[in-house]
């Protein structure tokens, strides 16, 4: 499987962590965010790894920033991208259980790299249940479709 990762100036060092992680997992993991400690926009980071998922360029992304809230909004605004931003396990496993979420977001300030891990592994060792969560993500799809 393959992970995109994207991230802002403030989560360089959690992007690095995080990306040894899952290569020592077995992932392999595309590079879309900054290595700079600069300032930067979180945003063109989210569309980056957004847009690489809905052209299956990767099978999943993970976007870091300061929060993990606004790289998550950028994210979401590219059409097929469901993320979600997670601070502890249980929300990430049922968010691709009953959401099927397809981009997590977390904040390099908000947890640390050992609670970021468990986090990524709840999320990626869960499988989408479908069924009645099928019919409200076709919903939310719907929703999408709805927007001009």
């Amino acid at each position: 499987m393959k992970i995109g990762i994207g991230n802002d100036h403030s989560a360089v060092e959690m992007k690095r962590e995080v990306m040894k992680f899952l290569q020592d997992l077995g992932y392999e993991v595309v590079n879309y965010g900054t290595d700079s400690t600069e300032s930067c926009n979180y945003p063109v980071y989210g569309e980056k790894v957004a847009r690489a998922v809905v052209a299956k360029e990767v099978d999943l992304g993970i976007v870091i920033c300061g929060t993990g809230v606004g790289i998550s909004l950028a994210a979401n605004k590219v059409k097929g991208i469901r993320a979600v931003v997670c601070s502890e396990p249980y929300s990430a496993r049922l968010s691709r259980q009953h959401n099927n979420t397809n981009i997590l977001a977390f904040g390099a300030r908000v947890v640390g790299i050992e609670l970021a891990k468990m986090i990524i592994e709840e999320w990626l060792n869960a499988e989408f249940e479908g069924g009645r969560h099928q019919e409200r993500v076709n919903m939310i799809m719907d929703i999408e479709n709805r927007e001009k």
